[in-house]
C-alpha cells in the first residue's frame, strides 16, 4: 500500500487517514489552504524512468567538436512517451538547440513565477574505465535496490522528479496560480553557456522576473559533514564563483644536456608549490554562519556552544573546519592547479610552460582578491598571471525567503522529524546565469542520497537508492505544488519594497 503524504492546516488524525502513498494537495484561497488527494508515484515507477534516461549517452565535452545531439534527441522522445501530459499541456521551447524550457502558464499573471531547473547532460566515462564499472555507465541497470549509471545523481535524477511532479499535478487538475517553468540544460557541464545562459538572457529581454529558483546542489543526504549520524534536507543558499587563473612560465629552448638553472618547466613548479603552501585565508562567510546556526541545536554541548557563539568562537569554528578538504572548501577560496603544458620533446627545453588554476571563490571574494593574493605569493614578474571569469554568482539567498520556506514545508510533509539546513555548495550550478533576473535561487533537488553513495558524482560506479525515489517524488510534488499555489508578492508590489 502507499503511504499518505498528507500535511494538514489542522491535525487529520480523527479522520483516521491511513498512509497509503498520496500526497496532499495544497491551493491557496485568499491565503487559505484548501486541500484534495493526489497519487504519488511509487519508487519503483521513478527509478524505472531514471534508468531509462541514463540509457542515453548525452555526454557534455570541453571540445565542442566532440558533442553529438543524436543522443539528446533521443533523450528527449523517451521524456515524451514517459509524460505525455506533460508534452500535451505545457509549452515546449528549445534553446541553443538542446535545452529545454517547459512553460506552464498560471492564472494570475501579476504573480512572478518560479523556476524548477536540472540538466540533461553528463560527464564522460574514460574508455578505458567503463570496464571497472560494477555496472555499465550508460545500461540504466536497477540492481542491489540502486539505480546504477551516469546521470543517476549528477543530475538526470531532477530531470526525472521535476517531470514527475508536473505529470503528478496534471493528472489531478491542478492548475498554478504563478506560472512556473522547467529548464533542462545541455552543457551545465561545461559552462551553461549555450543553455541557461541564453535562457536567462531571454528571459530579461523578455522581462520575466523570477520569484525565487531551485535547481541542484542540495538535497536529501544520509549524513552531512556536520550531523554525520542523520538524514538532513539540504536547501543549499549560495554557491562559490567559478574563476579559471593561467600562469605562463617564461623559458629560453635549447637542448636539454645544457640547462639554464631555472627552465620554464622548474619555474611554474616552484609558483604551483608557492600556491599550494600559502592559501587563501579563511573566514565565515554569511551562509556558513547560518548554516552553523541551524546546525547548532543538534551538535554535542561544546560544538553547540561554539555554533551558537560564533562572534566570540568563530576562530576555533575555522580552524576545525580547515582540517578536512570537505570543510577547508567552505571557508575559504580554493585554488587548484588542474592542468599543465610545456615542451615537445623530451631533449628540447621549452620556450614557456603554462598551468591552469581552478578557483573556487567564497561569498565575498572578488577575481581581483584572488589576482592579488597570487602576485604577492608567487612573488615572479616574469611569470603572467591571467584571470577569466565564468561569471559572477548570485548574492545568497535568504533563510527567510519565501521559496526557502516553501522547501522546508515540503520535506517536512513527507519527513516531518529531518533537520532542514542552509548552506554552502563548492561547485557552480547553471542557476548562476538566472542572477540577474532571479530574487531567491535556491540549490535543492529532493533526491535522497546516502552518503557511501555521494562520491559517485562525477566518479565511478554513480547510483542512486531506489528506496528513496518515491519520497523525493512526493517532496518535489509538495515543492511544485506550494510554489505554484502560494500567493507571492505581487510584482508591482515587490518592486515598490
Amino acid at each position: 500500500m502507499h503511504r499518505v503524504r498528507v500535511r494538514l492546516a489542522t491535525r487529520m488524525a480523527a479522520l483516521g487517514a491511513a498512509r497509503i502513498g498520496v500526497v496532499a494537495t495544497a491551493v491557496g484561497i485568499v491565503g487559505a489552504w484548501a486541500f484534495v488527494a493526489a497519487a504519488a508515484p511509487e519508487a519503483t515507477d521513478v527509478a524505472l524512468h531514471l534508468a531509462r534516461a541514463i540509457r542515453f549517452e548525452t555526454i557534455s565535452f570541453e571540445d565542442p567538436a566532440a558533442f553529438r545531439g543524436e543522443p539528446f534527441e533521443a533523450l528527449f522522445d523517451e521524456l515524451e512517451r514517459m509524460y505525455p501530459r506533460t508534452h500535451a499541456r505545457l509549452s515546449l521551447e528549445r534553446v541553443g538547440g538542446y535545452t529545454l524550457v517547459f512553460e506552464w502558464p498560471g492564472r494570475d499573471a501579476a504573480l512572478e513565477p518560479a523556476l524548477f531547473m536540472s540538466h540533461t547532460d553528463v560527464v564522460p566515462v574514460e574508455p578505458d574505465a567503463r570496464s571497472t564499472w560494477t555496472h555499465p555507465p550508460f545500461a540504466g541497470t536497477i540492481a542491489d535496490g540502486r539505480v546504477w549509471g551516469r546521470g543517476a545523481i549528477d543530475v538526470k535524477v531532477g530531470v526525472i522528479l521535476w517531470l514527475e511532479a508536473v505529470e503528478a499535478l496534471l493528472a489531478e487538475g491542478f492548475v498554478p496560480e504563478r506560472t512556473l517553468y522547467l529548464v533542462f540544460g545541455h552543457d551545465e557541464e561545461t559552462g551553461g553557456a549555450q543553455g541557461a545562459l541564453q535562457v536567462a538572457r531571454r528571459m530579461a529581454e523578455r522581462g520575466t522576473r523570477l520569484a525565487f529558483v531551485f535547481d541542484e546542489g542540495g538535497g536529501i543526504f544520509e549524513g552531512h559533514p556536520l550531523l554525520p549520524d542523520r538524514t538532513v534536507a539540504s536547501v543549499v543558499t549560495a554557491e562559490k564563483a567559478y574563476y579559471t587563473v593561467e600562469l605562463t612560465a617564461p623559458g629560453r629552448s635549447g637542448h636539454s644536456s645544457m640547462p639554464p638553472r631555472s627552465t620554464a618547466i622548474g619555474r611554474l613548479a616552484r609558483a604551483i608549490h608557492r600556491v599550494e603552501e600559502h592559501p587563501m585565508p579563511a573566514r565565515l562567510c554569511e551562509p556558513m554562519r547560518e548554516l552553523l546556526t541551524a546546525v547548532a541545536p543538534y551538535q554535542p554541548f561544546g560544538r553547540r556552544l561554539a555554533f551558537s557563539h560564533l562572534g566570540l568562537a568563530g576562530g576555533l569554528v575555522e580552524q576545525g573546519m580547515l582540517a578536512d578538504p570537505v570543510g577547508a572548501s567552505l571557508v575559504r577560496t580554493t585554488v587548484a592547479a588542474t592542468l599543465v603544458s610545456g615542451g615537445v620533446k623530451q631533449n628540447v627545453l621549452p620556450e614557456s610552460a603554462r598551468a591552469t588554476l581552478n578557483v573556487r571563490l567564497l561569498p565575498g571574494d572578488t577575481p581581483e582578491d584572488v589576482l592579488a593574493h597570487l602576485e604577492r605569493v608567487i612573488d615572479d614578474p616574469e611569470i603572467a598571471i591571467e584571470g577569466r571569469s565564468w561569471g559572477v554568482p548570485p548574492r545568497a539567498a535568504s533563510v527567510s525567503g519565501e521559496g526557502y520556506r516553501l522547501a522546508v514545508d515540503a520535506v517536512h510533509a513527507v519527513y516531518p522529524d529531518m533537520p532542514v539546513l542552509p548552506g554552502l555548495v563548492p561547485g557552480a550550478t547553471d542557476s548562476r546565469h538566472f542572477a540577474e533576473v532571479a530574487r531567491e535561487i535556491y540549490r535543492f533537488v529532493p533526491s535522497r542520497i546516502p552518503i557511501e553513495d555521494a562520491s559517485g558524482a562525477h566518479g565511478r560506479d554513480e547510483r542512486i537508492a531506489v528506496e528513496g525515489l518515491g519520497d523525493s517524488a512526493a517532496i518535489a510534488i509538495g515543492l511544485m505544488r506550494r510554489a505554484g499555489s502560494r500567493p507571492a508578492l505581487v510584482a508591482d508590489e515587490a518592486r515598490g519594497s
